[in-house]
């Protein structure tokens, strides 16, 4: 008997074409460390919640489940960080109010569906580089304006385990 199909799963907001543009642009600014794993632009996200590794027969089911409306609104990424062990980071300052719903809400989703969510705070961002302790952002580093989000996500799997 074959074992299971699985995927590795997560729910994110992917940029429009210029936001891309504008975030991949920004990106190429940092002075990155020797080592660092810089982001390929095309991967560039804001995650909403990481799955995980998931049964490839349950991914049609998922996809109806998480189907949920919501409110369109603008998401201002201007605040440029290292984090703890060398993640750069773009992030919003404030988190929209309906960004925020959305979370709770996939959150909600998740957890009907009897799937992991995790239990810290969500706080929103877009990861530019792993490895990247002593990363220098652009000197001009406020106010990456990234459009407006009209839906929630897309099904991304990007390597199988």
């Amino acid at each position: 008997m074959a074992a299971a199909t699985t995927a590795r799963l997560f729910l994110a907001l992917w940029p429009d074409a210029a936001s891309l543009r504008a975030l991949a642009a920004w990106q190429a600014g940092w002075v990155w460390p020797q080592g660092a794993a810089v982001v390929a632009p095309s991967q560039l996200h804001l995650t909403l919640h990481f799955i995980g590794a998931t049964p490839e027969a349950r991914v049609p089911d998922l996809v109806r489940g998480l189907a949920l409306p919501m409110r369109p609104f603008e998401l201002t990424l201007d605040r440029a960080e290292v984090w703890p062990r060398g993640l750069a980071v773009l992030r919003p300052v404030q988190a929209p109010p309906p960004l925020q719903d959305l979370h709770a809400q996939l959150r909600e989703a998740l957890q009907r569906m009897a799937l992991p969510v995790q239990d810290r705070a969500f706080r929103p961002h877009v990861t530019l580089a792993r490895k990247a302790a002593g990363a220098v952002p652009p000197i001009e580093n406020n106010l990456l304006q990234c459009g407006r989000h009209t839906h929630c996500c897309r099904r991304h799997i990007p390597e199988r385990l």
